[in-house]
């Protein structure tokens, strides 16, 4: 990790030096095309996006690796933090929040940045979760012991195959300081096929049916915090590494 801190610091005062390199990331395409195309993303504007546009690989590598998506992120939780602090937890142990897993708890950069941030292979992606090394999302585990502390229920809903993947991810989330959550709720078989926004809707009906009031909604796709029972207010991690409809 030392090593690959150095290497990045000496690239970095390469580029800024104006000196040639030939360090993947390629060189920037278009920087202010895709600084437009990153905001229509996070807008919910730009939809449906199989991949990266190949012009701006290099640029969601830097953007993702070199410090502003971790400025985003604090950004974000700071926003989550100031409005809970706003509320006031029931005594009746009813008032939850629900977070999303995949790049809003735990990071898959690496396997995107492996993949050159190419089209969403399912079987590739099922071994990488399975293996349960994905570190976490910068700052949220934090805010999500603060969520704890202050008296709401946390519920961690994700789009993971319950079959297949519920140890490996619960295991991960563990690792990564999620631990206390009130349950990780997974796709079960009966909602395989079934769009993100159709399945999370269900599972938040499910919530607010058992009592539970939603009083905010974390996600890193739209399709997390769009539908049916999406809470009293929606909270948006960055993500222009992928599109889950």
């Amino acid at each position: 990790m030392a090593a690959l801190a150095v290497l990045l610091l000496v690239v970095a005062a390469a580029v800024e030096g104006g000196a040639a390199w030939s360090f993947w990331p390629p060189a920037a395409g278009d920087e202010p095309y895709c600084l437009s195309w990153r905001v229509m993303v996070e807008a919910n504007n730009a939809k449906n996006w199989p991949t990266v546009p190949p012009p701006c690989v290099g640029y969601v590598w830097r953007y993702m690796a070199w410090g502003q998506y971790a400025r985003d992120v604090a950004a974000v939780a700071d926003q989550i933090a100031a409005y809970a602090a706003q509320l006031a937890a029931g005594d009746d142990g009813l008032d939850a929040w629900v977070f999303d897993v995949d790049d809003t708890c735990l990071s898959n950069l690496f396997y995107y940045q492996a993949k050159q941030f190419g089209a969403y292979d399912p079987v590739a992606f099922k071994e990488w979760a399975s293996k349960a090394i994905c570190p976490g999302v910068p700052g949220i585990a934090q805010l999500f012991q603060t969520l704890r502390g202050r008296g709401f229920r946390v519920f961690i809903l994700s789009g993971r195959d319950q079959q297949t993947l519920a140890s490996s991810t619960a295991a991960n989330l563990a690792a990564a300081g999620f631990a206390g959550y009130d349950r990780l709720i997974m796709r079960s078989a009966e909602y395989r096929g079934m769009s993100a926004v159709v399945f999370k809707s269900a599972m938040r009906m499910q919530l607010m049916e058992e009592g539970y009031r939603i009083r905010g909604n974390v996600g890193d796709q739209w399709s997390d915090l769009q539908g049916d029972f999406v809470g009293d207010r929606v909270f948006k991690v960055p993500n222009p590494m992928y599109f889950v409809p």
